[in-house]
């Protein structure tokens, strides 16, 4: 809580998955001030301009403070948080024995840096006996984790990129310059634009600030980066510049690989990507040339066609030349808490009950949930809870979504706002911010040194909200699914950290079933003993002792001492008494092969669907039609826009609606004027937006950003609208057919002008 002495207090953006940490002049209930953390371990005192606006996030007239539930007539009516507990669980368990456990789903577990929850959320869907899992996630990267499951034996087996070393950095679909991504990335961005020995190549349709600074910005059309990256991969390998030591000593399946490469028409794949052969040939022999050359890429590639291609493409480039778990290159990591799960072969098997689609790690794509639900199976999705998530605004298809939630026997919304999913929901469960509770990023990826940030809470939690661990110990516990006294382990944790190892240890072996809902148990026994406000944090303590017995040199070698059981308990206590965040491993390059899981401890290069798919590329020049003569990129990243926790819009200083952004050409054409509106449509809607006519985007391409199209109240208590739901215009149906992620970046829309 805010020191009245000293009221700067140490915490962490929740802006994007770098999470820097900040500190915060707290007044009252108010943000008032906020700078960079230098003791943060990671971020060490950077700040870029989004974090300066989070009291816009805390303090809004949006905010919940008492559970609602829906009445007849569909307005809401407040309800205790005991009514609310009590009608959810019977609720949930009514479906869930009527129908099976698949008749029931999860979505959310956590915004970006809201994670601490996760491990409730998977004891929650252990009690609703299901795995119908959905999350942002699984809209983003899946496709990236199927990859890395048939490269290095494990879909959590994830590659971070060296590029604070790297010779050649290559940024594909990525604009560090406001996605960040990469630690402090614009200091970054400039000191490797201003050093002569080093290159920068730039793979994006747009001239994005990060591209303005490339040495090489190759301006590839929307959807042909497989086209492009195949160029760049044939022309190493015709050129016989592959690291072949490398792939000898480290690597299985190269020459299934080379016969598929050399078979690309690299003049016609270049030619379809729009780029010169000569900018594809200086780009594969900067990568090849260069001593340490790493590779950063991220929704660009993994919201457009071909996409699970793309992320197969983009792992080749830093592999075939050996860039590889070295320093300036792309290294596996640690993870305190892995990010995602891993499915056995045999359970890769298993498929969601409609549309049969295969999970990835635990996760199912949000593209098939409406589908999931908007149908007559007898294995329809008839429950769901969400928790701190707006897939009304967020995931494709929004009209899909809605109707699809129209269907539902039970919608359950936990978050810390009015959202526009919460407003079709049968009940809403306020939670306490970010910023009243303790909470945690599980995107640790850095190598060598990673670092975990358990922060502490700023404000007491508003009045009437819970937090996430208490709303779903409450639940699980209404639910019946959990022994109804733990007066042994609560003694045990009275006498101590060492008594209590003991008594669970002991606990867990006589009731290995409850093993899912460890991080309730410990929440409910060890909690109550941990520093004010940090009880939902109990389960890092099991955590922490896993980890340090797993990885004992690399938990030494990031400062934390003791033998055995004693190092767990070192690691677990920097963990709860360090505010600004903690090293909890340091590896050294040679070790980060151990995290090959392939039993011959090699990387599998030969991935048949991929190959196929790659020989399946047509470098023909698709037909533009009447109808839908634009390529929309939706989900644009710039100054001031962000994930829909921002929801009111007077955090913005520019860019107030999110612009439609078009080339002069195309403006003039139609005599569209700058500030002016048009309509655009796609097969699946229509918004209006304003234009700004800009030289960054290629003729034939428009942009839109993501985090608008909300509503909020005005002066006058009025909801107004915002700027443009980019889900409006995306549908369901345009994904990738083998991870789900949608072609976000991809989408066949018309223009047409409107008077406002």
């Amino acid at each position: 809580m805010s020191d009245p002495i000293n009221n700067w207090q140490p915490t962490a953006c929740i802006l994007c998955s770098r999470n820097c940490g900040i500190e915060v002049e707290v007044q009252g209930r108010e943000m008032k001030r906020i700078r960079g953390d230098k003791a943060h371990p990671i971020s060490a005192g950077y700040l870029c301009q989004k974090a300066q606006r989070l009291n816009y996030y805390q303090n809004h007239a949006d905010r919940l403070t008492t559970p609602l539930r829906r009445t007849a007539d569909g307005t809401f009516e407040a309800i205790s948080w005991d009514t609310a507990i009590a009608e959810i669980a019977g609720k949930l368990v009514a479906l869930r024995d009527t129908y099976g456990g698949e008749s029931l789903a999860y979505f959310g577990g956590g915004g970006q840096g809201n994670h601490l929850a996760g491990p409730y959320g998977k004891a929650l869907r252990t009690a609703m006996q299901t795995r119908n899992y959905y999350s942002a996630l699984a809209q983003e990267k899946t496709g990236g984790f199927w990859v890395d499951g048939r490269l290095y034996g494990r879909q959590n087996c994830h590659a971070t990129e060296d590029v604070e070393h790297a010779d050649v950095v290559v940024f594909i679909g990525t604009n560090p310059w406001q996605s960040h991504g990469i630690r402090n990335a614009r200091v970054f961005l400039r000191e490797l634009h201003k050093d002569p020995n080093r290159k920068m190549i730039v793979i994006d349709p747009r001239r994005t600030e990060t591209a303005a600074l490339a040495d090489l910005h190759l301006q590839v059309r929307p959807g042909t980066d497989a086209f492009l990256l195949a160029a760049i991969l044939a022309t190493i390998v015709r050129e016989g510049a592959e690291d072949a030591e490398f792939l000898a000593s480290r690597t299985t399946g190269f020459d299934a690989v080379r016969t598929a490469l050399l078979d690309v028409p690299i003049e016609a794949y270049a030619k379809r990507a729009g780029i010169a052969v000569e900018a594809v040939q200086q780009a594969a022999r900067w990568i090849t040339n260069a001593n340490r050359c790493a590779v950063r890429t991220d929704l660009g590639i993994e919201h457009t066609l071909h996409s699970t291609l793309n992320q197969y493409l983009r792992a080749l480039l830093y592999l075939l030349t050996g860039n590889f778990n070295r320093p300036g290159g792309n290294v596996l990591h640690t993870a305190l808490i892995p990010l995602m799960g891993h499915l056995e072969e045999g359970e890769q098997q298993k498929r969601s009950a409609v549309t049969k689609f295969p999970f990835i790690t635990n996760l199912l794509p949000p593209n098939i949930l409406p589908a999931e639900i908007n149908n007559d199976d007898s294995s329809r999705t008839r429950g769901l809870l969400i928790d701190s998530a707006n897939p009304l605004v967020s995931m494709p298809d929004t009209q899909a979504y809605r109707e699809a939630f129209a269907k539902l026997d039970l919608l359950v919304v936990i978050d810390v706002a009015m959202t526009e999913t919460a407003q079709l929901a049968h009940y809403v469960l306020p939670a306490s911010s970010q910023f009243e509770k303790a909470e945690a990023t599980f995107f640790t990826m850095e190598f060598p040194a990673n670092a975990f940030h358990l922060r502490r809470p700023l404000f007491e939690p508003l009045p009437g909200t819970l937090t996430e661990p208490e709303i779903y110990t409450r639940l699980i516990r209404a639910m019946g699914a959990l022994p109804s006294d733990f007066s042994d382990l609560k003694a045990a944790a009275g006498q101590g950290r060492l008594a209590f190892a003991m008594a669970f240890q002991k606990f867990m072996k006589q009731q290995p079933e409850l093993a899912d809902f460890g991080p309730v148990i410990l929440y409910e026994t060890l909690g109550p003993t941990l520093p004010d406000g940090l009880a939902g944090a109990a389960y890092l303590w099991a955590t922490a002792h896993q980890f340090a017995a797993k990885h004992p040199d690399a938990v030494r070698r990031a400062g934390h001492k003791g033998e055995g059981a004693m190092l767990g308990e070192s690691l677990f206590e920097s963990i709860i008494s360090s505010p600004s965040g903690v090293l909890f491993s340091v590896n050294e390059y040679e070790e980060a092969w151990n995290f090959v899981r392939h039993k011959d401890h090699r990387i599998h290069l030969e991935i048949p669907e991929m190959l196929a798919e790659l020989r399946e590329l047509c470098a023909d020049e698709p037909e533009r039609t009447a109808d839908y003569p634009f390529v929309l990129m939706a989900g644009e990243r710039r100054s001031y826009n962000a994930n829909t926790i921002y929801r009111d819009p007077a955090w913005r200083k520019d860019d107030p609606d999110g612009a439609l952004r078009i080339h002069p050409d195309d403006a003039a054409l139609m005599s569209i004027d700058n500030g002016g509106w048009v309509q655009c449509e796609s097969k699946g809607g229509a918004v209006i937006a304003r234009v700004e006519i800009t030289d960054t985007v290629l003729p034939g391409v428009v942009t839109l950003p993501h985090g608008y199209g909300l509503e909020y109240p005005d002066e006058n208590s009025i909801r107004k609208l915002t700027g443009v739901n980019i889900n409006e215009l995306t549908s369901v149906e345009d994904c990738d057919a083998l991870a789900g992620t949608p072609w976000h970046k991809h989408i066949p829309v018309r223009l047409s002008l409107v008077t406002k």
